[in-house]
């Protein structure tokens, strides 16, 4: 049962949903999410020290991006943007990649999907603005959609410490206002 498109929707425990409240207002959360220099502030696991090649914000663009871990190992992802509705919604297409840009299997599981599809929602509430992430395989494999189901834990931890990282990064912006 493959995805090929955000009309259609994955059961529930193939799609990914995390929600997480920032104590920043939803044009800081916007920028965060789609500015180079702040992005490589806080995208990415913790230790990682994460450098955009490229960033095409527009339906259709791509955000390519580079991740070294602690040991120097190289990681490259890329977004291709399906939609971008400022500062509420943006729909992308996540991948890893190759230096250029094509995309490759993930470094850590032959079984994991070529493409991700993500939805990211911002709402805000009294100064509060609470983000809202969809994810889920399309054009995938049965074993591809095993294999994501399968790591949600640990997806929800690794996000876990990127929204840490964002919400770090997100207080000291606020300071600095």
């Amino acid at each position: 049962m493959a995805r090929d498109n955000d009309s259609e929707s994955l059961p529930e425990d193939q799609e990914l949903v995390i929600t997480r409240v920032f104590d920043a207002p939803r044009e800081l959360v916007w920028k965060a999410l789609t500015e180079p220099d702040r992005l490589a502030q806080w995208w990415g696991p913790a230790g990682f020290e994460m450098l955009v090649s490229r960033l095409d914000l527009r339906p259709g663009g791509v955000f390519h991006y580079s991740m070294r871990s602690p040991d120097g190992r190289v990681m490259w992802g890329k977004f291709v943007y399906r939609e971008l509705a400022p500062p509420d919604r943006m729909v992308f297409v996540n991948s890893f990649s190759d230096e250029e840009g094509n995309v490759l299997r993930s470094p850590f599981s032959l079984t994991w999907p070529l493409e991700v599809l993500n939805t990211i929602s911002l709402s805000e509430s009294g100064g509060r603005t609470t983000v809202t992430l969809r994810g889920g395989p399309i054009n995938a494999s049965q074993e591809e959609l095993d294999t994501f189901r399968n790591a949600q834990g640990s997806v929800r931890q690794g996000f876990a410490g990127t929204f840490d990282q964002l919400a770090a990064y997100l207080a000291a912006a606020m300071r600095g206002l």
